[in-house]
């Protein structure tokens, strides 16, 4: 949302409404309390398959709802999927933007109860609402073809690219210096990090950089680092040092297990911060991350998501190598970033405005 703010706040009247404070001094901002949530339907009215009323009585939307009724918009930009239904329903004049950061559908399709429960309201809403958006956004090609496939609407691509940052590649570290950063959730296996380099025969260290969305799996991940000599576990930055902070390693990692659609189509913003900070990367054999790797040469594509693949990966690597995966990282980071990605938003909100008579 970020991204959208900086990108037309120059050239449009912004407003903005969500979660927490103004994301801009430059917008106007209505800012939803935190205990009106949006994102939890469950309850008998989805047990019950009526997703209209599980819906609108969400706190959350009743509230955007009124906030918003009086005004009239150009055209609304609706950040993800809980969000599509109260911008159709405000009818702007030039329409609405759905961005859709996830595949829905499929977003926990590794917890049975949840497909059988949940799933079926998020398809209830991309037929009845995403489908009537005049535009639509997601973050990678993959996620792109299965909504086309699934619901019938075109989807452009805008990934989670880092804003460009003025960096050079540091000097290769011996040992070399592996990273990575993130949510410490605990279905990203960030475990079998710990394990790769604690095997591997390189030189190597590994520090990791999680914030503490589950915060027992952050202190087991933290004993394992304890017993190593080559693992650290640290505390999260802020975003808007974290670039700067990673630029003084060698080596980003970033190996999901594909638990779930999303996962396996994932292009994650971590990869686009380890571009940013010219590092090389070690990545899974990711159908998104993997081609795009290989096409810039920025680092090592692992053969599988288990310690055994990482480890082989981690021992593959040479200060020599690292070397020009760092000089391909500083060669790509132009095309790689969020000011690159961006355009289709704003191709988008001009071709709204244009059909709508502006």
């Amino acid at each position: 949302m970020l991204k959208q703010v900086r990108l037309l706040e120059e050239n449009y009247r912004v407003v903005t409404c969500g979660y927490e404070s103004a994301p801009s001094d430059a917008v106007e901002h209505l800012e939803i309390p935190s205990d009106a949530v949006v994102d939890n339907p469950y309850g008998r009215f989805v047990s019950l398959r009526q997703y209209s009323l599980a819906y609108w009585r969400l706190a959350g939307v009743r509230w955007a709802r009124r906030a918003l009724a009086a005004r009239r918009f150009d055209v609304i930009i609706a950040n993800d999927v809980q969000a599509v239904p109260v911008a159709i329903s405000l009818r702007p004049r030039a329409g609405v933007l759905a961005d859709l950061h996830e595949y829905w559908p499929r977003l926990h399709e590794e917890n049975p109860a949840w497909m059988r429960w949940i799933s079926p309201y998020y398809r209830w809403m991309c037929r009845k609402y995403v489908r009537r958006a005049d535009a639509v956004t997601t973050v990678s090609p993959g996620l792109a073809r299965e909504y086309e496939r699934e619901f019938g609407f075109e989807t452009a691509v805008v990934t989670n690219a880092t804003p460009y940052a003025d960096l050079q590649p540091t000097e290769v570290g011996s040992p070399l210096r592996l990273v990575h950063s993130g949510a410490g959730l605990r279905n990203r296996d960030l475990g079998l990090m710990i394990d790769a380099v604690n095997r591997s025969s390189a030189d190597v260290t590994l520090d990791l950089y999680l914030t503490p969305n589950h915060p027992d799996y952050l202190d087991e991940l933290r004993r394992r680092a304890d017993e190593s000599d080559r693992v650290r576990l640290r505390d999260a930055v802020p975003y808007d040092e974290l670039v700067s902070t990673l630029n003084a390693y060698d080596v980003g990692v970033f190996v999901l297990p594909p638990v779930n659609f999303s996962y396996a189509h994932a292009l994650p913003n971590k990869f686009f911060d380890f571009v940013q900070a010219r590092l090389g990367v070690i990545v899974g054999p990711s159908p998104e991350l993997g081609p795009t790797v290989r096409k810039h040469g920025l680092g090592v594509v692992a053969t599988g998501w288990d310690v055994e693949a990482l480890t082989k990966a981690v021992d593959e690597l040479t200060p020599d190598d690292v070397r020009e995966f760092k000089r391909h990282a500083d060669e790509a980071a132009s095309a790689l970033s969020a000011e690159q990605a961006v355009d289709p938003w704003r191709v988008a909100v001009e071709r709204l405005l244009a059909a709508g008579g502006r």
